[in-house]
C-alpha cells in the first residue's frame, strides 16, 4: 500500500472508530467536575443582554467555541467538514479542520479539507503534525495547508503518545521545537500548538510561546484517548495491549489549562479542549482562564447525519454557557473570568 493509500485508510479508520467504539480515557476525567460555581440567586442583569461575544486573530465570533479538528484526507470527511463548517459560521464560533498532511502528500485530497465556500467569515484553523517537520515536511508545506483552506491561523499538533503506539507512527520528536519555531517565525498567520488530548504542562507551554507560537490548547485529558483508538487498530495483540495501557495517560484538561494560564503572559490566548460536553464545561473553562473551548467527538456522529443536528449540539453549549453567566451574575467573558469557581472536595475558592 502507498503511503498516500496508507494515510487515507488511516483517516476512515479513524472515524469509524471513534463513532462506534468505546475510546473515552479510562481512569481519568477532565477534572471539570471537582469544581462548581456558587450559584447567585438575585443575578443584577438581564439574560437577554448577556454578551458572549469575542474577538481573536481579527476574527469576531458569537461565542467562545472552537469545532476541534477531526478529520480530512479521505472522501467521507469532506462531507463532515462541510457540516461543521456550516454550523459554525452560523453560529458564529471557530473550526479547525484535521491533520492536512494527506493533502500535501496527495493534491486531489484537497478538497476533502475546503470549506470557505461554505463558511466565508469562519475562523478556520488550518492542522499539521508538528513531527512531520522531522519528516521532510518544511515552511512552505505549512504555508501550503493555509493557502489550501485559506485559513486565519494554522495548528500544530503534538501527539507523541499517538504516533508511539500507532504501528506506522512517526517516532522521531529530537530537535522539533526548533522546526516549530522556524514555522511560528516565518509564517503570515498565527500558529497554534495543540496536544490531542493528554494535555500541555506548562514549562512546555513557556517554550512553545518563547519560539514564537502565539497560542496554546491544551487539549487535555479526559475526553477520547487516541491511545485507546490505536489499541481498536491494532491487529497485533501485543500492540495492541501495550496501547490500551495508556487509557488513562495525561493531564486533566481542567488541570493543564489552570497551570498553562498560570504560567504565561495574559495576553496569550489559551484554549481548552478535551472532554468537553456541555455549555457548563464551558463555562468553568472560561472561568478557568480559556479563550476558546473546543469540543471534537460529540460532534463527530452528528456531523455524519443530515439535519441540523451539529447546529442543536452547539446551540444547545450556547444557552448552558449564557444559562451559567445568569446564575452567577456574569453579563460577559470577561466578567465570567473574575468569578470564582469552588473545590467540590474542600470549597476551595479559585
Amino acid at each position: 500500500m502507498s503511503d498516500v493509500a496508507q494515510t487515507e485508510s488511516r483517516k476512515l479508520d479513524h472515524i469509524d472508530i471513534v463513532l462506534n467504539r468505546d475510546v473515552n480515557a479510562k481512569g481519568v476525567t477532565t477534572g471539570f467536575d471537582r469544581y462548581f460555581f456558587e450559584h447567585e440567586a438575585l443575578p443584577d442583569l438581564d439574560f437577554a443582554a448577556i454578551e458572549t461575544e469575542l474577538t481573536l486573530f481579527g476574527k469576531r465570533l458569537k461565542a467562545p467555541l472552537l469545532i476541534s479538528s477531526m478529520t480530512g484526507g479521505a472522501d467521507p470527511a469532506r462531507a463532515i467538514n462541510l457540516r461543521l463548517a456550516e454550523a459554525a459560521e452560523v453560529l458564529g464560533v471557530a473550526m479547525g479542520v484535521g491533520s492536512q498532511r494527506a493533502a500535501i502528500e496527495a493534491g486531489h485530497l484537497d478538497a476533502t479539507y475546503q470549506v470557505r465556500r461554505v463558511a466565508p467569515s469562519l475562523l478556520l484553523f488550518a492542522n499539521l503534525g508538528a513531527v512531520q517537520f522531522n519528516y521532510g515536511l518544511g515552511v512552505g508545506d505549512a504555508q501550503r495547508a493555509v493557502d489550501m483552506i485559506e485559513a486565519d491561523a494554522l495548528f500544530l499538533h503534538l501527539n507523541p503518545l499517538q504516533e508511539v503506539v500507532q504501528a506506522e507512527g512517526d517516532r522521531d520528536w529530537g530537535g522539533l521545537l526548533r522546526k516549530i519555531e522556524q514555522v511560528a517565525r516565518a509564517l503570515p498567520v498565527p500558529v497554534v500548538a495543540k496536544e490531542v488530548g493528554n494535555g500541555i504542562g506548562p514549562a512546555t507551554a513557556r517554550r512553545l510561546v518563547d519560539a514564537g507560537v502565539q497560542a496554546i490548547d491544551v487539549a487535555g485529558a479526559g475526553g477520547t484517548s487516541w491511545s485507546e483508538v490505536e489499541a481498536h487498530r491494532q491487529p497485533d495483540p501485543f500492540r495492541r495491549r501495550v496501547a490500551h495501557t495508556f487509557a488513562a495517560w495525561g493531564t486533566p484538561t481542567a488541570l493543564a489549562l489552570r497551570q498553562v494560564r498560570a504560567s504565561l503572559p495574559r495576553g496569550v490566548p489559551v484554549f481548552a479542549s478535551g472532554g468537553i460536553r456541555d455549555g457548563l464545561d464551558v463555562a468553568k473553562a472560561v472561568a478557568l482562564g480559556a479563550t476558546l473551548v473546543g469540543s471534537a467527538a460529540p460532534l463527530l456522529g452528528p456531523a455524519t447525519g443530515e439535519g441540523d443536528e451539529v447546529l442543536d449540539k452547539f446551540r444547545a453549549y450556547i444557552e448552558e454557557l449564557r444559562i451559567a453567566m445568569f446564575c452567577v451574575g456574569a453579563g460577559s467573558l470577561a466578567q465570567l473570568r473574575q468569578t470564582p469557581l469552588r473545590r467540590v472536595d474542600n470549597w476551595e475558592v479559585l
